[in-house]
Formats: structure tokens, sequence, C-alpha cells
């Protein structure tokens, strides 16, 4: 598999990213508990699998369940093989209000020492702010302290996820970031329009929902009426995939890899059949000039409404 430079730093990464939420905790259409996940001793063997296959790049957070500890030993005895990510824990309180500096300090060196034990290493090659909003990024004392943690040689990079291009922007216009994890899909790609800034200035760009958590893949088939409109707009896509050969999974993935201001396509991977598809995917050939204009085209036109958390509140995901 290929890699890419890590935007500014030194690290290469794998084409592909092993999302490490889904061997962690329930997540993702159709994934209601942990009895629908995959056994530890299943996803230990799924991950030194993907790094037989030449994926280098993992990433998980303090959030994701027991997600670290099984990277911890699956990768025991091979730290010098692998590129982890991870991120602290949540810088918000219950009503979503920043924590006081204090509390702020405390999460960022408890969440770190905790990752460190759980994934067995004494450094991380990049640490994130997860889930990083204005308010977030504006503050100079969360800023201070991850820089802190990359100078004192703890961490080799730092990072932020990201939900919207203002956000991706304004990390950007921080100057301290090196790397951002956003959300791209065929779908939705509003926050391709931060991807000039950030190559730019050296910030990598790492993408995540390129599946649209399953919508583009066979688990979005047959959706609820109220989402018709999504259904048929999915339609849409099926001349590009006649021209190429592919399926819809594999163009959503190739859509993303086709960026050059890309380093890494996150992929969830919870099945040995999924790990084998993604390596077959990034083989390198990816889509060209014209079918890159072609299918920023057939965005769909309002995504605001694709909002999956609303759609899960509304019932209209039962049944995937």
């Amino acid at each position: 598999m290929n890699r890419r430079k890590l935007g500014r730093t030194e690290i290469e990464v794998s084409e592909i990213s092993f999302g490490g939420v889904e061997i962690g905790r329930p997540y993702g259409i159709g994934i209601e508990s942990e009895a629908d996940m995959v056994h530890e001793d299943e996803a230990v063997n799924l991950l030194q699998r993907a790094l037989d296959k030449d994926i280098n790049f993992f990433d998980t957070a303090h959030a994701y369940g027991t997600s670290e500890v099984i990277m911890g030993r699956a990768f025991a005895g091979h730290r010098d093989k692998v590129v982890i990510c991870t991120k602290c824990q949540s810088l918000l309180d219950k009503n979503m209000q920043m924590l006081s500096p204090n509390e702020i300090v405390r999460a960022i060196a408890v969440s770190y020492k905790q990752s460190c034990r759980d994934l067995r290493t004494d450094y991380l090659d990049v640490y994130m702010v997860h889930s990083a909003d204005l308010a977030i990024l504006e503050n100079k004392q969360v800023a201070e302290l991850f820089t802190q943690y990359k100078e004192n040689g703890q961490v080799r990079s730092i990072g932020v996820s990201v939900y919207t291009v203002e956000e991706a922007i304004k990390a950007i216009e921080c100057g301290i970031w090196d790397v951002i994890q956003l959300p791209i899909h065929l779908m939705d790609q509003r926050t391709s329009a931060a991807f000039a800034l950030a190559h730019e200035h050296g910030v990598a760009i790492v993408a995540r929902s390129v599946l649209f958590k399953g919508i583009l893949t066979n688990r979005g088939k047959d959706l609820h009426p109220a989402l018709s409109t999504v259904n048929k707009h999915l339609d849409k896509y099926n001349q590009i995939m006649k021209e190429t050969g592919w399926t819809l999974p594999d163009l959503a993935v190739k859509f993303a890899l086709s960026f050059v201001e890309i380093s890494s396509v996150l992929v969830g991977i919870d099945r040995m059949d999924y790990l084998k598809k993604a390596v077959e995917v990034a083989d390198g050939n990816y889509l060209n000039d014209s079918q890159m204009a072609k299918l920023k085209e057939l965005q769909y036109p309002e995504p605001e409404f694709l909002n999956l958390n609303e759609w899960r509140i509304k019932g209209w995901l039962k049944g995937h």
C-alpha cells in the first residue's frame, strides 16, 4: 500500500487508516450492543493482519471503549512499526460547556497517561483534541498544553478532530496543529473548502466518515420512506460506478483518496472481508479530474439534512 506524508511532519502513513471505534464500542448502523461487535481476540487478529497488509496508521480514542487496550495487545512488540493516533477525553462538561482551566489540565494529563498505559507505549505519534469546537480552538490553554506535550517529546505531532469547515479553517489558522481529522463523503463535501488552506500551511488532513457510517455501503439500501430523497440521490452514482466497475463503497473511498491534500482515509474495520476490501481499494487507481468534477457536482443539495443522529432519534434508521 502506498504511503503519504502526514503534512509537515516527518511521519509517513498508509493511505488507509484503521478506524478503531468499531472494535472498542457499539458504533455504526446496525450495531446496537456488544453482542453485535467483533470479539476481542478477533479484533487483535484483525489489527495484526492489517499491519501485515502494510496498513501502519491506526486511529483510536479515549472514548472508544476498549479500543486502546485491544491495540495495545495487538501491537505489543511491534510499536516501531505502527503510527498511532489517539484523542483525549472530552474537554466539555455534561452541559457542553468548557471545563475549568484546572479541569482541562487534569483531563488532558489523565487521558494521556491512560492512553499510553492501555496502548503499552511511552509516546504517541498523533495526540488529538476530540471534537474540537470553535470555543476549544480559541482556547489558548489547550493549544499551549498540547504544544508542551510535543516539545517534551511525549507526542510526535498534535491535532484536532473537527466536524465543520469553519472549525477546520480555525484550526489551520491557529498555526500549531499538525493534523486535522474531519468528515467528508460523496454526499457531503463541505469540509473540502478547507483543503487548499491546509495544504498551503502543511497541515495534514485525515478523512473520516467516507462511507457515511454505512449509508454508502449495502447497509444503506432500502432506507426509511422519510429518506426517499437520499435513496434517489444514491442512484445518481450508478453511471460512474458502471464506467469504472467499482461498487459504491469503492467509489466513496477512492473519491477521498483522490484528494492530494488528504494524507489518509479512515475506514472502520471490524471484519476480515472489510480489511481485505480496504486494502484492495487503495491500489493507486483513483479518479481523474473529469470524474472528480462530476462527483463534486453530485453532492447532496441539502447537506444539513444528512444528520444521522436526528435520523436515529426520529426512528428512521431502525433495522439498519
